[in-house]
């Protein structure tokens, strides 16, 4: 791997976090998590997700983040929390980030969503974000 796909890594990490930090890398728990049983697994995360995929040309950057959250919900990963805050980052609205999950449930089970649910409250409590349901009481 490339020292320019490395830089171009964390320049995109950058942008999707609102970070100015030359090393961004904290915000996904990966930079010196894992630093004494793999060194080298940020070089990956940062080189191929970061500068490779998430740099590629089709999404924009909230498509790129409601897929990702999509795949982590239906795969029940623990790393949701840090996604949908990346989601709020580049602009996804409280509504977005819920009505995406909620699109899942005939897809990935109920458990999956409320377990999903249940993060995305944690993050929104977190950082103060509401979520307007007058739309969906409405449709009632």
């Amino acid at each position: 791997m490339s020292h320019d796909l490395y830089q171009k890594g964390i320049r995109k990490i950058q942008e999707l976090t609102n970070s100015p930090d030359d090393d961004p890398t904290g915000f996904m728990d990966i930079g010196e998590a894992f630093s004494d049983i793999a060194p080298d697994l940020k070089n990956y995360v940062v080189e191929y997700a970061f500068g490779g995929i998430y740099s590629r040309p089709g999404l924009d950057n909230k498509q790129k983040v409601l897929t990702t959250i999509t795949a982590l919900v239906a795969q029940g990963k623990p790393q949701i929390a840090m996604h949908i805050k990346t989601g709020l980052s580049v602009g996804l609205t409280g509504e977005e980030i819920v009505g995406c999950i909620m699109h899942l449930i005939p897809y990935v089970g109920f458990p999956s969503v409320i377990n999903a649910l249940t993060v995305a409250q944690q993050v929104f409590n977190e950082q103060g974000i509401s979520v307007d349901t007058s739309a969906v009481t409405a449709a009632k």
